[in-house]
């Protein structure tokens, strides 16, 4: 796997970590989660920035996108106590065929 491909998977997974810890900082009121949410917020948008230096921008940032959409979804089920129906991961195993489908395709 390139070096790019790499980068927007870690940014797909900050964005995972800024969504679920954006949550835990109730609205930026609490110190810690709302630091760990600014620099992942910060890390990701840099990562996913290095990755279009060479990736087309439609299908990074789709990744990034299903990447962290995807990751948050699932662990807001796991540990937010959010509905974990049938339809929903259905979804989300729709989302993740899409990038798949975008990586596998250029």
């Amino acid at each position: 796997m390139s070096l790019p491909w790499i980068q927007l998977m870690v940014a797909g997974l900050l964005e995972v970590v800024w969504a679920i810890t954006m949550k835990y900082s109730q609205g930026f009121t609490k110190f810690a989660p709302s630091a760990v949410t600014l620099f992942a917020m910060i890390l990701s948008f840099w990562l996913l920035a290095q990755a279009t230096k060479t990736l087309p921008i439609g299908t990074a940032y789709a990744a990034w996108v299903g990447i962290g959409a995807t990751g948050a979804a699932l662990l807001g089920m796991v540990l937010l106590d959010e509905p974990a129906s049938l339809w929903r991961i259905f979804c989300l195993l729709m989302i993740i065929g899409g990038v798949v489908g975008l990586k596998l395709q250029g």
